[in-house]
């Protein structure tokens, strides 16, 4: 009697909890998301772990040892073989000295341009806002492209660069190595800094600024004990998110260092992958995953070190802009030519390259649409213009297709964990999905591609082996981009409280209906924000795909890398052209959607 009791009542918790999640499936959810992202996430981590400390199937017979067996083979021939000073030493050297030249040029650049635009009355700053953030949107190696456009010299096979056209064939310092490569990245990355420089300024009380100067304090006293102090997260922020781009930037490296074999980390670890050395590779990428790791958690926890700082009072708002005065025609002459330099004029070379049979000469006879239409050109083999070259629509069609289906999933999985982040706010489940989220933008991009390249190239259990499809591709992508999704779709969740969901169940509503009838419709514009970004991340990505695309399986951007190679620069730049064009579209397309845009938070009252 007592036995039945107890069946009946485990029957009706059983069938309660049942109840429950049919109506309420959050936890289930959950679950899959923990245990996806793990693996999707960790696992390609402790994938390359291993290998590094494994002997590959190449090096068996060299070290007289079994495959799989346990080694420090390659931990020592990266730090301490005869090949470690080319291959680890000195490209870690000059990643490390050029993440220091490009800190200090971006955030010096990005910090004189937001004081100017946001505290100043220089006209036109909301033009010259918009206008500023444009190298942030386009890709990073643009500005390769219109660097060797410029300067190539011989050692680059194909059409002669403009300044060779012109008579002066540019140095190789000039025109490869340390030198260019660190000045695109400065014009490539001095956005990031002005944006949260910009966003600080607009944000500081100035009612502490009013009062020092009432009490007799000088303007360079009050920037130096009160401004600055202030603007130190900002400043820690923007400069350590630039290292970490720097150290896993790949496509601006390759473009203007191979050449004259000048090797960053990250070209060091894509030549170890092309030569088939995956033991070496996967000890090269963990070194590049722990430097950006311990450079966005320094970052993180400057953000933290932030909230000690009160930059917004109560009462306090940005009122007056100090005047320029007689600085002022300066001040639009100095916005006028970092324009021409960081958008005009990369913009111009690579537009003027793409119609014109010899580049740098301006008259009639020399300009063509062949690079864009032309069936056969006559100057590269009877190569036909992109418009019409099978290859690059086919790789146009990979790209959007790829680029379509990862913005899709990445705002799905964005979306579910924004849900369940919001809804079991306090659970330890919603903080390890958030931090799991988030852990994918910590990790430099050339390290996250050769982790799934590991991962995958060979099956693994019921896993099966992703090397050579476009599904390897797409996962990356999701999973690379995920921290934008999640994040858009974290704060949209936020935004909604439960008690319209509350409503419907009561009604008698499916969670399915509730879900995509009442929650999605309401948080559209947001929701959009983590599939948009996404789609425009993915079209201007090069590091990830240049790993995980094979000889069948072309992409516009890693189509622009071959083009570069055969030295078809016109082709390469068209192609580029092409590539901006379509993010330029998709990022007005979401401002219009949102309405807001990426400097909306700089404008002045």
């Amino acid at each position: 009697m007592i036995k039945d009791t107890r069946d009946r009542s485990l029957a009706t918790v059983a069938r309660h909890r049942l109840y429950r999640l049919r109506h309420d499936p959050t936890p289930i959810i959950a679950f899959v998301l923990v245990v996806a992202l793990t693996y999707l996430v960790l696992g390609p981590l402790l994938a390359l772990l291993s290998e590094g400390f494994r002997v590959q199937f190449r090096d068996a017979a060299r070290l007289n040892s079994t495959k799989g067996s346990l080694t420090t083979y390659y931990l020592q021939r990266v730090f301490s073989s005869p090949v470690s000073t080319s291959m680890f030493w000195q490209p870690l050297q000059r990643t490390l000295v050029m993440s220091l030249v490009t800190l200090t040029g971006s955030v010096l650049l990005g910090f004189i341009l937001a004081w100017i635009l946001v505290r100043t009355d220089c006209p036109g700053s909301d033009f010259f806002s918009k206008m500023m953030i444009l190298p942030y949107i386009a890709p990073s190696w643009t500005f390769a492209l219109a660097w060797i456009t410029l300067f190539k010299n011989r050692r680059i096979a194909g059409s002669m660069g403009i300044m060779e056209t012109l008579g002066y064939s540019p140095p190789d310092w000039l025109a490869y190595g340390f030198f260019p490569i660190t000045v695109t990245l400065i014009f490539s990355l001095f956005p990031l800094s002005f944006l949260l420089f910009g966003s600080s300024l607009q944000s500081v009380d100035v009612q502490l600024e009013e009062s020092a100067r009432m009490v007799g304090a000088r303007k360079e006293v009050v920037l130096r004990t009160i401004v600055m102090p202030m603007l130190l997260p900002a400043l820690m922020s923007s400069g350590l998110l630039i290292i970490s781009r720097t150290i896993g930037s790949f496509g601006t490296p390759y473009l203007l260092g191979s050449p004259v074999r000048y090797t960053l980390l990250s070209t060091s670890l894509y030549g170890a992958v092309q030569r088939g050395e995956q033991g070496l590779a996967s000890i090269l990428t963990l070194v590049i995953v722990l430097i950006g790791m311990a450079v966005v958690s320094i970052d993180i926890f400057f953000v933290k070190e932030a909230r000690r700082f009160v930059t917004v009072s109560g009462k306090g708002s940005f009122q007056n802009r100090q005047k320029l005065g007689i600085l002022k025609v300066p001040a639009v002459i100095f916005l006028i030519v970092v324009l021409l330099l960081s958008t005009v004029l990369p913009m111009a070379t690579l537009l003027l390259s793409t119609v014109s049979i010899r580049m740098g000469i301006f008259s009639l006879d020399n300009f063509t649409l062949d690079y864009w239409i032309g069936t056969s050109i006559s100057q590269l083999a009877g190569i036909s213009g992109i418009l019409r070259n099978p290859d690059v629509i086919r790789s146009a069609w990979n790209s959007v297709r790829i680029v379509s289906v990862v913005s899709v999933i990445a705002g799905g999985i964005g979306t579910f964990i924004g849900y369940v982040s919001v809804r079991y706010s306090r659970s330890k489940v919603a903080g390890y999905l958030k931090q799991l989220s988030f852990l994918p933008y910590i990790i430099p991009t050339i390290g996250f591609g050769a982790a799934y390249l590991t991962l995958f190239a060979v099956r693994r259990g019921p896993i099966p082996s992703l090397y050579g499809t476009m599904a390897l591709i797409i996962l990356a992508m999701s999973i690379k981009y995920l921290p934008f999704a999640a994040r858009a779709g974290t704060a949209a969740m936020m935004q909604l409280g439960t008690e319209p969901e509350e409503a419907a169940m009561i009604s008698g509503a499916p969670w399915r209906q509730r879900f995509f009838k009442i929650v999605v419709p309401i948080l559209k514009k947001t929701l959009i924000t983590g599939i948009v970004l996404p789609f425009i991340s993915g079209m201007k990505e090069l590091t990830l795909v240049i790993f995980l695309a094979t000889p069948g399986i072309e992409l516009m951007t890693t189509q622009v890398l071959r083009y570069i190679d055969y030295g078809y620069t016109q082709l390469a730049n068209a192609v580029t052209v092409v590539i901006i064009f379509v993010i330029m579209i998709l990022t007005l397309l979401l401002q219009k959607v949102t309405g807001s845009g990426i400097t909306s938070g700089l404008r002045g009252n």
